[in-house]
């Protein structure tokens, strides 16, 4: 290729609206262009990047005995009815209606379409096991679409099923994909850890997801310093912190004007932020969740969900929803409430374990003080289950050794599925007695355009990218300094011709841009080598190789330039 044909309008200057860094160098470096809101349109450059991260998950899944297929985007409402998650996925599921007035759903994942392709063509035991796959657009309506690929509405997805006869035989497709898994991330060059995780709207029981380690990650891992223990923190198993017991005192009501928060109640009444509880509302479908934690805790949404078995993520719960049960914004604790149809109270363990602390009073500008929980909350009317976030004071569950923290972008899971879609959707077959079995599934996806800004925001610095050589747009850019002189392009082109020749993946710099701007440009773009031309090296019949990784500037025998590249390239 070269560059003066090659499609790749660079910016000097970062966009305005790009959150993250991965976001601004692909705007800068002409990766790819915004279309509007979570949705980007693919450049040259980032469609090479794309097609080599695809092609390295084809290459794993065809080893592993995985086949590929592709199905539809569009998904009909009735395969997602008679499994029961139409209206369970939410707001995230994007519908539509045909000029027929026929529901249909942009598929975000494929777990119905492919439960259903299945049951209509597998109908023994000698047909399974079966592992699928596919590599596709998905569509989510993201609440808030940010951080450029790494939250998109529209994503490319790489998603597989697989169907077995018995648990034990699941069991061994599921370590074959994370094996897999395993492989793809690593020749993609990431820096990456499997984490135990929450299966979330797709169900299932046992889950891995696979978290590249990036400050930019939305996601938090903890995982022990001791031993292989690893988790997103949504699912971190934190103890029950007990406080040192104390003689109860007599519940109390104090004024506390304007202090809505429990940080600045705390501070009103000069209070530890242990000695206080907080309130933290939710609306899962109609019903309206009070959860409460110490005040120096977090509340953790998905371990609320389970405790109260929502089929939804939990959203905050509205003005009107408070009102409709009677809770005074800011001011709220379980002190003389009850349960209803319409209204579930969950109370962390370690709330519990609390002696004479500070909580709502249920009513505008007004706290109590010396609540004891076991004394003061309706315990037969509420819900005790561990719901707060994980902290650096806990220590590892497996092992009790300190644990450490991490930011991850999630870039891939794997999923024990069991029986829950073959169940519903009826995908059975007959055993060797005849008799009919639901098939055990498993899912597998991998987020592949989040793969590409996962890698960026691993391996950058303040000139751009710096690409792993297996999913770099080109392996090597070949700068002349001046293309206008003949020596100099001669040269350049029978580099060129020789390491095309040699199966290298390389880019001619033809155009007639100062030399400044090419280096600029290379440096952007983030080549893992760059080939400079120029009148000083061909006086010594050289050129100079410069590493982008490690800025290595190697001079180099024009004849042995091809060897050097293989041999530089098998490093990286």
């Amino acid at each position: 290729m070269l560059a003066s044909k090659l499609y790749a309008p660079t910016l000097r200057e970062v966009p305005s609206d790009a959150d993250v860094v991965s976001q601004q160098l692909m705007l800068r470096a002409g990766f790819m262009r915004k279309v509007a809101n979570g949705l980007y349109s693919f450049l040259p450059l980032g469609w090479r990047s794309i097609k080599k991260i695809e092609a390295i998950i084809r290459e794993e899944m065809d080893r592993s005995g995985a086949q590929e297929i592709m199905m539809p985007i569009l998904q009909p409402a009735e395969i997602w009815k008679e499994s029961g998650r139409w209206n369970a996925y939410g707001a995230e599921m994007m519908r539509i209606n045909d000029r027929h007035d026929v529901e249909y759903c942009l598929g975000p994942t494929h777990e119905e379409m492919i439960t259903t392709l299945v049951k209509n063509e597998i109908n023994s035991y000698r047909q399974l096991p079966v592992n699928l796959y596919q590599i596709q657009s998905k569509f989510r309506d993201e609440r808030r679409p940010r951080y450029g690929l790494m939250r998109s509405r529209e994503f490319i997805m790489k998603d597989g099923y697989s169907f077995d006869i018995d648990d034990a035989a699941a069991d061994v497709s599921y370590k074959n994909m994370y094996d897999a898994y395993s492989r793809i991330f690593t020749r993609c060059g990431l820096t990456f850890r499997p984490v135990e995780a929450d299966s979330g709207a797709i169900g299932g029981s046992n889950t891995h997801e696979f978290m590249a380690i990036a400050e930019a990650g939305e996601a938090d891992i903890i995982h022990c310093s001791a031993c292989d223990y690893a988790a997103n923190i949504e699912i971190g198993k934190p103890g029950i912190m007990k406080q040192a017991e104390e003689a109860l005192k007599e519940l109390e009501v104090v004024d506390t004007p304007n202090a809505s928060t429990i940080e600045a109640v705390a501070e009103m009444l000069n209070l530890p932020l242990e000695k206080t509880i907080k309130a933290v509302v939710y609306a899962i479908e109609d019903k309206v969740i009070l959860a409460m934690v110490r005040g120096d805790h977090e509340v953790n949404e998905v371990a609320v969900q389970h405790a109260v078995n929502g089929s939804v993520e939990p959203e905050m719960a509205t003005p009107e929803q408070l009102e409709k049960v009677g809770l005074t914004a800011g001011f709220i604790s379980p002190v003389g409430l009850k349960q209803t149809d319409d209204f579930a109270i969950v109370v962390d363990e370690s709330v519990m374990e609390t002696y004479n602390v500070c909580g709502g009073a249920n009513k505008a500008d007004a706290h109590y003080i010396n609540i004891n929980p076991k004394r003061d909350f309706n315990t037969e009317d509420i819900i005790v289950a561990p719901i707060r976030l994980i902290t650096k004071d806990d220590v590892c569950p497996e092992c009790h050794s300190p644990l450490e923290y991490s930011k991850g972008i999630e870039v891939g899971q794997v999923f024990k599925l069991g029986t829950k879609y073959s169940e519903s959707l009826q995908a059975t077959y007959l055993d060797q007695n005849g008799r009919p079995n639901a098939m055990v599934m498993g899912c597998y996806g991998i987020g592949v355009s989040r793969t590409l800004a996962a890698a960026i925001e691993q391996y950058h610095d303040e000139n751009g990218i710096i690409w792993p050589r297996a999913i770099a747009p080109f392996e090597v850019v070949i700068v002349p300094i001046n293309a206008k002189d003949e020596a100099l392009m001669s040269t350049s082109t029978s580099i060129y011709d020789t390491l095309l020749n040699n199966k290298v993946d390389v880019l001619l710099d033809d155009r007639k841009d100062r030399a400044g701007v090419k280096f600029k440009d290379a440096d952007l773009i983030g080549y893992p080598l760059r080939i400079t031309v120029s009148k000083n090296t061909l006086e010594s019949n050289e050129v100079e190789i410069r590493v982008r990784k490690t800025s290595e500037a190697i001079n180099c025998p024009i004849d042995e330039v091809s060897n050097k590249v293989q041999e530089l390239l098998s490093q990286l």
